[in-house]
């Protein structure tokens, strides 16, 4: 990969991470919910699941997976329930501060919060058919491709990770802003809402 191919590839990176979506969703509601600290294990999950995607693309899975009308559906459609039991387990979160004990429950360990982040990633075709889009524009197929798609992957991770610490940490301020039951309660059904309609708007997508 030439030096112009990458900076090319590092914008593009910067502009996938910055659209908003399910993941920015995830960031805004653990930040909100946990505080930074914890919610980093959000964004680990999240990582995860955008290597996971991109190793399903690079092995050729994912032309396999826009190739099948049955394959694509049932990636869908799970990635749409599962956004949409998020939404309803954020809307019925308890509205309490961070400073309780409402972060050691069974869904806030490092643990479940790294299986919540990979499963939004892992589970969107929409990612997998974007980068069955963009990643061939920046590799070159009579170099070898083992190497372009390390590179690859290591610019999307520091590009993508940086963009959700950023939703994260703004979360997690809005939260000590905004401390009140009431406030609480509010940002719970909001960031509830959003992952709805998250789950609503990728249920529109085709192939």
């Amino acid at each position: 990969m030439t030096w112009s191919t990458w900076l090319a590839l590092f914008v593009a990176c910067w502009l996938i991470s910055l659209s908003p979506g399910a993941g920015a969703v995830s960031c805004m509601a653990a930040g909100m919910r946990y505080g930074f600290a914890r919610a980093w294990w959000n964004i680990i999950g999240l990582q995860a699941g955008v290597m996971f995607v991109l190793a399903v693309v690079a092995a050729g899975l994912g032309a396999m997976l826009a190739a099948s009308t049955v394959a694509f559906a049932l990636v869908k459609w799970a990635g749409v329930a599962y956004l949409v039991y998020l939404g309803v387990q954020q809307w019925r979160a308890p509205a309490a501060p961070i400073s309780t004990a409402a972060a050691d429950t069974g869904d806030g360990t490092p643990r479940a919060l790294m299986t919540r982040g990979f499963l939004v990633n892992a589970t969107n075709p929409k990612a997998i058919l974007f980068m069955l889009a963009v990643l061939p524009q920046f590799i070159d197929a009579s170099r070898p491709l083992a190497p372009q798609y390390l590179i690859a992957a290591a610019t999307l991770l520091v590009t993508d990770a940086v963009v959700m610490s950023a939703y994260t940490a703004f979360a997690a301020r809005l939260l000590r802003l905004l401390r009140g039951e009431a406030h609480v309660r509010w940002l719970n059904r909001t960031f509830g809402g959003m992952f709805v309609v998250a789950g609503v708007v990728l249920a529109t997508f085709r192939r």
